[in-house]
């Protein structure tokens, strides 16, 4: 009798680890994970501590308070959103319902892994197109579709390159796709990027019927720790992922906090401004002590490490992990030179040029 095991492509995904800090009583600097140096808005944290009187309810398996929120900050229609445990459980779900074995999924050399991962979930092949100079290659993407392919996923801007594409590059993709396939747009950091050039797609998905916009309340907004994500499609699309999530899949205080951070655009600002004014000088920093950095619109940068027999990417991690501050490698984008960090506060950031500095001279 044959041992039970799951499908072939589950056994190819590789679980994420993220880098943990020793329990020994330092405080540690984390710039390994995307998250909001400034924390989270204090409007969110009263609805937070608000919602913690009401944990014995259900939330509402709707969702409407937190859709209507988002229609009116996005001047969207609420009945083309859905919400979900953070933009991944979306990119899972879509998986799940528009692909599966014998279909194939496209997806960019370096784009978020998490793509991977929901295609392999979900049984269907992943199709995987170059970059160029870490910057997503449209004709690329165009060039490696097919009848089977039913979902390209683009994340834009990226993690972890941190660049992105021009709208007028996206509205290409779209026209270059076969009809029907569903075009998916992560768009978790584009609350950082204000460039004229740039779109988050909601343009995109208002004029097309096989386009889905994805974003999320665990960058800009801070909620990183109450996983709250948002899609923005059309109706086959968001009946499809109300088919298959968890009734009950956002909790109750994520609701009522995520809706509550969408009111305060103070701290937005001033987030956005934070920065706005840490980005350039941390990767003017980080070239100076030796690094190539990637130009970035997001609140991380990518930093390659200088080719040194004596000094590897590994050595740089530690050295910084002595001095108490925690980067993520990126070997699993097959770029084992590099590292991404996270734009901290700004003595988080001068610490890490110092500690940089001590072992790249």
């Amino acid at each position: 009798m044959d041992l039970l095991s799951p499908r072939p492509s589950v056994g190819q995904i590789k679980p994420y680890r993220p880098a943990r800090p020793p329990r020994d009583g330092r405080r540690w600097i984390d710039l390994s994970l995307t998250h909001n140096p400034l924390g989270p808005s204090p409007l969110a944290l009263d609805a937070y501590c608000e919602a913690a009187t009401r944990i014995h309810c259900y939330p509402d398996w709707d969702q409407e308070p937190l859709r209507h929120a988002i229609a009116r900050r996005h001047s969207i229609d609420v009945d083309h959103i859905v919400c979900t445990a953070g933009s991944e459980e979306l990119i899972h779900l879509v998986a799940q319902a528009f692909a599966g074995p014998g279909d194939e999924v496209l997806c960019h050399e370096r784009g978020y892994r998490g793509f991977l991962k929901a295609i392999r979930a979900a049984g269907a092949a992943a199709v995987v197109a170059a970059e160029r100079d870490m910057v997503v290659d449209v004709e690329a993407l165009i060039d490696r579709a097919s009848e089977r392919t039913k979902i390209c996923f683009l994340a834009n801007p990226n993690n972890p390159t941190g660049t992105y594409i021009p709208a007028d590059a996206v509205q290409r993709l779209r026209a270059g796709l076969p009809p029907h396939t569903l075009l998916v747009l992560d768009s978790a950091y584009a609350d950082y990027c204000r460039l004229p050039d740039y779109s988050d797609g909601t343009e995109i998905v208002e004029n097309s019927d096989n386009v889905m916009l994805i974003r999320t309340f665990s960058k800009m907004h801070g909620l990183a720790g109450l996983r709250v994500g948002w899609g923005y499609g059309p109706a086959t699309v968001i009946e499809a992922v109300n088919a298959i999530r968890g009734t009950f899949n956002v909790s109750l205080p994520a609701q009522l906090t995520a809706a509550a951070a969408l009111s305060d655009a103070g701290h937005e600002e001033a987030t956005f401004a934070h920065n706005a004014q840490w980005l350039p000088w941390l990767s003017r920093e980080l070239e100076r002590v030796g690094l190539r950095v990637y130009p970035s619109v997001c609140n991380f940068v990518l930093a390659r490490v200088p080719t040194d027999p004596s000094l590897g990417t590994q050595a740089v991690i530690d050295h910084l992990a002595h001095r108490g501050i925690l980067v993520k490698a990126v070997t699993e984008y097959g770029l084992s030179d590099c590292l991404r960090i996270t734009v901290g506060r700004e003595e988080e950031n001068k610490a890490l040029v110092v500690a940089l500095a001590e072992i790249l001279g």
